[in-house]
């Protein structure tokens, strides 16, 4: 039985995967392609995430993409509104029809004899191959199996309930219990004002302060625009003055680090007054952007802390309790829900192994082009959005530059496009600049990145809006091939 074939193979049907099948008909009309998802519905970390409050930490004026309006007043907005503007997407432009769920991508070998790529997934216990010319990895950057949790002392002997973000039980009851949620991050500050709604106490124990940056809910520029112009229209100038801004003031982040720390600080202190031990809690030991910035809308932890309903507690753990957890400083909290808001685990392609003419390529030796291939692996591309601002931006660039990439082989009878670094002794970075943990547990597997383009990621809209909407496709580094001229040789 010949394996099924299609032009390009994408792999997630979540946020990237859905733009990435719209970038598709549109800009490759005439190719054909489909869509493994590994779960039972599309949404990716949308519908994967249940816990309370959970919603985007950028304004879905950029998470949102960029050839359908966001609509709704919440620039904030949560998660079940996120997961019903994609499945609205997929279903508006028919890309639904394109999936296929339940596969979950195990293994791409490629052919240099054939110039395609034979993808086994796993379908319902049984192992199914599909083949394409061009596969496009849209899987996201974190592995959906298993969030990330410390090795904690004494846990066997917590009488109450544990549970991690990732997988949050259907049937937890914290009403009028203590809870306490370890972590300092975006799922953390999500969690403390949702939980202290009806929660007895909520208290956010953190080993160490993150910047934490409030922000209204409604764009008010937004909706007034949306009120006097076609809704296009509206959404074009808000996205690109919110790209703007953000670029503003990641620069100014940057270059001021000192004058911006104690800024985000000062607009801390004015939310808990004078009397709020804001040193202890709220001042981080790193510099503005050497992790994310943690957005809270409306102030809505903040207010959780002054109203007395939450607490955070600056400290380390020594041992569980049957009863909560003892502090390093001796302290003890006491709890009948501990929530692991303690991180994810990064995975590189969706965990699948990677054969290249037979050979296991090893990424983590490999350099990353533009941010989204890699150098020696041919007709692959790989959606990574931007650390310092929404995901989505350099995702649908990076899908309208593989519609071009491919358009461009067509067009020249071309079968194989591929990366190659030539030059001896470029000097290396790590793919990411990120400081956070669970940036840095995983970056020894990822590729690395050179110090100028093409093999720079320089986390910057403006200059990947140049560099891949105008630049062109045959820059020196890419390298193409007909498959009939390699059978000659």
């Amino acid at each position: 039985m010949a394996t099924e074939h299609f032009d390009v193979l994408i792999v997630g049907a979540g946020l990237s995967g859905i733009g990435a099948g719209y970038h598709l008909q549109a800009n490759c009309p005439g190719k054909t392609y489909a869509i493994l998802e590994g779960r039972e519905a599309i949404g990716g970390t949308w519908d994967l995430f249940r816990y309370p409050g959970i919603r985007s930490d950028s304004d879905m004026y950029t998470l949102g993409y960029s050839f359908k309006p966001w609509r709704e007043a919440k620039a904030i907005a949560d998660g079940p509104s996120i997961l019903n503007y994609v499945r609205e997407t997929a279903s508006e432009y028919g890309i639904d029809k394109k999936i296929r769920y339940g596969h979950h991508v195990k293994r791409a070998s490629w052919s240099s004899e054939t110039a395609t790529w034979t993808v086994e997934a796993e379908h319902q216990g049984t192992s199914v191959s599909v083949s394409c010319s061009f596969l496009y990895m849209c899987a996201g950057y974190y592995d959906y199996a298993a969030g990330y949790t410390p090795e904690f002392a004494g846990v066997e002997s917590f009488g109450g309930r544990i549970v991690h973000p990732q997988h949050w039980p259907s049937d937890l009851d914290y009403a009028g219990k203590q809870v306490v949620v370890i972590g300092s991050g975006a799922t953390a500050v999500t969690l403390v004002p949702e939980m202290a709604r009806t929660a007895s106490h909520v208290t956010m124990l953190q080993r160490s302060p993150t910047y934490v940056v409030s922000r209204p809910a409604e764009d008010g520029i937004a909706n007034w625009l949306r009120s006097k112009l076609p809704a296009m229209t509206a959404y074009g100038i808000t996205r690109w003055k919110n790209v703007l801004m953000q670029m503003l003031f990641f620069n100014i982040a940057r270059n001021k680090p000192e004058k911006t720390k104690e800024r985000l600080i000062g607009l801390v202190r004015e939310h808990l007054g004078p009397d709020y031990d804001v040193a202890t809690h709220f001042t981080p030991r790193y510099n503005p952007w050497d992790q994310r910035l943690c957005l809270v809308p409306d102030a809505d932890l903040f207010d959780a802390l002054k109203g007395g309903k939450a607490s955070v507690v600056t400290d380390h753990i020594e041992t569980f309790t049957p009863t909560g957890l003892k502090l390093k400083s001796g302290k003890t909290l006491d709890a009948d829900v501990v929530v692991t808001a303690t991180g994810l685990q990064m995975q590189l392609l969706s965990g699948m192994e990677l054969v290249v003419d037979g050979k296991v390529a090893d990424l983590s030796q490999s350099m990353s082009y533009k941010g989204m291939m890699f150098s020696d692996v041919p007709n692959l591309a790989s959606a990574f959005g931007y650390t310092n601002a929404s995901w989505t931006l350099k995702a649908d660039l990076t899908s309208e530059y593989v519609c071009k990439l491919i358009n461009h082989m067509a067009r020249n009878g071309l079968d194989t496009c591929v990366a190659r670094q030539d030059e001896a002794g470029m000097d290396v970075e790590p793919w990411l600049d990120f400081s956070s943990g669970y940036v840095q547990r995983a970056m020894a597997k990822f590729p690395k990145q050179g110090v100028k383009k093409p093999w720079k990621a320089y986390q910057n809209y403006a200059l990947d809006l140049m560099a891949l909407k105008m630049g062109r496709v045959d820059d020196g580094a890419m390298r193409f091939e007909k498959k009939k001229a390699k059978e000659a040789a």
